[in-house]
């Protein structure tokens, strides 16, 4: 049995190549959620008119890897202090955000995230909402680090 766990954590191609090489780690898939837009494009939500975020939606495996472990790299790859950015990336669509499953997803988020808030100097921004829908991003944007043969700032968990 599988389960899902859904994090935005900026550009959404760094979030991706994060955690597809985790063992226990089935699929990732990048695309759009916490929005109001059904079916956003890429232009959309770049535009700034659909209120998604840039995310990915990881389906693992339970028995293989924990979700709070999945939380642990969650926490690593990114800056959670940033308030909708993340380095060069500027704007809501790369927020900082956990979409949770489950009720037991929210509360090992909400545990996850007090153990991390005294590493930082600066106020945790990342939001902890309910997973809405999820919409996969384009083609082109699936697996794009491994397509493109190139690499990406985020650091190795």
């Amino acid at each position: 049995m599988t389960e899902k766990a859904t994090f935005a954590a900026g550009c959404f191609w760094g979030t991706e190549a994060a955690f597809r090489p985790v063992q226990g780690v089935i699929d990732v898939v990048v695309g759009y959620t916490g929005g109001h837009t059904e079916r956003p494009t890429y232009e959309d939500v770049c535009g700034h008119r659909t209120g998604h975020a840039e995310a990915a939606e990881i389906t693992f495996d339970p028995a293989r890897i924990s979700y709070d472990r999945l939380l642990e790299i969650f926490w690593k790859i990114h800056d959670p202090t940033q308030i909708d950015r993340q380095g060069p990336d500027v704007g809501a669509q790369y927020r900082s955000a956990i979409f949770v499953h489950s009720p037991e997803q929210e509360a090992a988020a909400r545990a996850s995230l007090a153990r991390e808030q005294p590493r930082h100097d600066e106020p945790i921004a990342t939001q902890i909402v309910t997973a809405p829908t999820f919409w996969p991003a384009e083609a082109y944007h699936q697996r794009y680090f491994e397509r493109h043969n190139v690499a990406c700032h985020v650091p190795n968990v």
